[in-house]
């Protein structure tokens, strides 16, 4: 087994090219949305969602990774929630424990927010992403049957939380 090389840090501004190469390589239809990609865009950041908003994964010092995680909710009776609107991994990276340690280290940022709660969502068809986030304490609170149409095939949107 090799060691770990995986590092993650937060997001700065000249992240924004090689994350945006990221997304639009890493989703496909059993865990994206074709109609969506980031192949439409030429930034990867946003007024909205801007470095803060996300972890990144390094591998000797090349990017390979990213985790977005923002409030849930913009009203204080839903705060303490905070939400994984993305996780993405290079090909080539994955198997190396990067979607472990940028849940780890969102677990980790959570926790130093004062959060109770992690929350996110994925495609029922996204066999490995599911594995891991069961693997790392996520449980299954939702289901909504036939959420998306893809590809010809209804997809069933899963909404998994971890209480912190």
């Amino acid at each position: 087994m090799t060691e770990n090389r995986v590092t993650v840090r937060r997001a700065v501004e000249s992240d924004d090219a090689v994350l945006l190469a990221i997304d639009s390589f890493a989703w496909d239809a059993s865990s994206g949305f074709p109609s969506f990609g980031a192949a439409d865009h030429d930034t990867f950041f946003t007024e909205a969602r801007g470095p803060d908003a996300h972890l990144v994964a390094e591998i000797d010092g090349n990017v390979v990774g990213y985790l977005r995680l923002e409030n849930k909710y913009p009203f204080e009776e839903g705060a303490g929630v905070l939400a994984i609107n993305g996780v993405a991994v290079t090909a080539s990276a994955r198997g190396q424990g990067v979607g472990s340690a940028l849940l780890d280290a969102a677990t980790a940022e959570g926790k130093r927010r004062g959060a109770r709660k992690l929350t996110l969502n994925v495609h029922s068809t996204n066999l490995g992403a599911r594995r891991l986030y069961e693997r790392h304490g996520y449980v299954i609170e939702g289901t909504h049957p036939q959420e998306f149409l893809i590809e010809g095939n209804y997809i069933d949107k899963l909404s998994l939380a971890k209480f912190l």
